[in-house]
């Protein structure tokens, strides 16, 4: 059977803000543990991570204040949409996470919410907080960059 495009790496949410407010540093792929009718509502993209976290207590990471729209479709008791959901790590990366919080004083920032090979995933990011100074320049380097794409585009269409 061959393999469906749109079934790898279909992104349903990203968090810009993440990348504006934070520098990370590191990126890891995680699990989501979802009810049937959230995993529905996430494939039809409503979902909304700008204020969302993680957190590890007793050796288990959760997210929090992760949006998901309940789906129109379902019966049965609602569920809550900004609950605190279970992120599935193994235990070595759990710690690692652990580790890091502790020693650098990051913290865990969800980036992107996704389809990899049938099964919803979270990419995390130890994010450090950015200064005001910072995120100035981040703006300015991102016009830089947007000024030279056009730049470029328009010297190749008058070729």
């Amino acid at each position: 059977m061959a393999k469906k495009t749109d079934d790898v790496r279909r992104a349903f949410a990203t968090n810009r803000a993440a990348r504006y407010n934070y520098t990370i540093t590191d990126q890891i792929e995680t699990g989501l543990s979802l009810l049937g009718a959230e995993v529905k509502s996430v494939r039809e993209g409503k979902v909304v991570l700008k204020d969302a976290f993680a957190t590890i207590k007793d050796g288990e990471v959760f997210l929090h204040n992760m949006h998901i729209s309940p789906y129109k479709f379902a019966t049965g008791t609602p569920i809550e949409p900004e609950r605190t959901r279970k992120l599935l790590l193994h235990r070595r990366e759990i710690e690692k996470l652990g580790r890091a919080i502790r020693q650098q004083g990051v913290t865990l920032v969800p980036l992107r919410l996704y389809l990899n090979r049938g099964f919803i995933k979270v990419e995390l990011g130890l994010a450090k907080g950015k200064k005001q100074h910072d995120k100035r320049a981040t703006k300015r380097d991102d016009a830089m960059k947007r000024d030279l794409r056009a730049e470029l585009a328009r010297r190749q269409k008058g070729r």
